[in-house]
């Protein structure tokens, strides 16, 4: 039953998208302080190794267990009992792992919300909270033969799943955190630009891996899912690109972020949409979360490096996108444009269920791990730097 050329290929994407979790600590770490640099490294680190163990313990279980009521699987699987070494194409273990490297990426997303202010030890607490009472359900309801999936709901590779979920949690979480000390009054101007580049590089690659995999074979649907995820990017790049020369001056951070909105967007549509449409949903993600993010600058909020403006919102954008673009003759489901009106009204009940349960059940973990432990450092350790405070260590030129 294993399929060694699949299995192959899943090993390969399974570590392609670990990499994306450092990836996302560079591009995190050169958007911060100098004084912050290690500690938002760190926290990608620490997200990846305490998901893993909380996977293999409940995250897989209650993620692809046995259905209960839609909701969430039961703990069958806890401690991967019955897990081996067989499968169906790839063996059961490898899927464990491949899921499990989703898990710990988006946990890496939501630190954007606390960038330069969280302690660790109130991290450890709310991360646990949050992979198991958030992300693992959101993982059953799409994939693991939740209600969304028996809806009809499209996600192939993580537009609600990861991206939704991650940016409006960091929405919330940075709502209860509060604002840094001095934003708003002070430059907090990025500390390393060429990191940050890097860090998005990765997370480009990486995403091949993420999407090209998420079809669980070797076929021609991974190969169209890597290729449009690759066109979505430049699309994405060079119309936030332009878009931000036309106001003033053509950032590169600006154009990876731009990239960034743009694999986001194609990351629930990958399966089911071809290279044409993927122009459309990277270009016009790139629009929608640079607009995103210049409200949120407007508005005064403190989230601090994006996850809501270009994962939060490119992802609604993304799945939204995916119910008008979705052709059969791909994915085997069509979509508004292909005759079926119904997949957009589909894709939009399902956005707005897991943006209201992402974002309130996040708000409620944040305030009770507030209450009993405090999630924010003191003033004078936030002044000081968390490399310093937290860490002992610091940067030297």
């Amino acid at each position: 039953m294993i399929d060694t050329g699949t299995t192959a290929f899943i090993l390969i994407c399974t570590a392609m998208v670990m990499l994306m979790t450092p990836g996302v600590g560079l591009f995190y770490g050169g958007l911060v302080r100098r004084k912050n640099l290690i500690s938002m490294i760190a926290l990608s680190f620490i997200a990846f190794a305490l998901v893993s163990i909380q996977w293999v313990v409940c995250g897989y279980s209650l993620s692809f267990g046995p259905d209960i009521l839609g909701l969430v699987g039961g703990l069958e699987y806890a401690f991967l009992q019955g897990i081996g070494m067989d499968g169906d194409g790839i063996p059961d273990l490898l899927f464990v792992a491949f899921q499990m490297v989703f898990a710990g990426l988006t946990l890496a997303i939501v630190t954007s919300g606390v960038a330069e202010r969280i302690k660790i030890s109130s991290f450890l607490v709310f991360g646990l909270l949050w992979t198991t009472l958030v992300y693992d359900p959101l993982a059953h309801w799409a994939w693991g033969g939740g209600w969304a999936a028996q809806f009809g709901a499209l996600d192939f590779a993580g537009g609600t799943v990861v991206h939704i979920s991650s940016g409006f949690s960091a929405l919330a979480l940075a709502l209860v955190i509060g604002k840094r000390l001095g934003f708003g009054g002070h430059g907090m101007e990025p500390n390393n630009i060429p990191l940050a580049l890097l860090g998005g590089a990765l997370l480009w690659f990486g995403w091949f891996g993420f999407n090209a995999g998420s079809a669980l074979a070797a076929d021609g649907l991974a190969a169209n899912a890597f290729i449009v995820t690759n066109i979505a990017a430049a699309a994405g790049a060079l119309a936030w690109l332009c878009t931000a020369w036309i106001r003033g001056r053509p950032g590169s951070i600006g154009m990876i972020s731009g990239a960034i909105a743009g694999l986001v967007a194609i990351t629930p549509a990958a399966g089911f949409v071809g290279p044409m449409a993927a122009v459309v949903i990277g270009a016009g993600a790139g629009l929608f979360c640079y607009g995103a993010l210049v409200f949120r600058v407007q508005r005064g909020l403190d989230e601090s490096l994006d996850a809501w403006a270009i994962h939060g919102m490119g992802g609604i954008f993304g799945a939204l996108a995916t119910g008008v673009f979705a052709v059969a003759a791909i994915g085997g489901v069509s979509g508004l444009i292909d005759g079926n009106p119904a997949q957009l009204l589909i894709q939009l009940v399902d956005v707005g269920v897991v943006v209201a349960y992402s974002f309130g059940v996040t708000y409620v973990i944040a305030r009770v791990v507030d209450a009993v432990m405090g999630l924010r450092v003191t003033e004078e350790e936030e002044y000081v730097g968390l490399d310093i405070a937290q860490h002992g260590e610091s940067v030297r030129v």
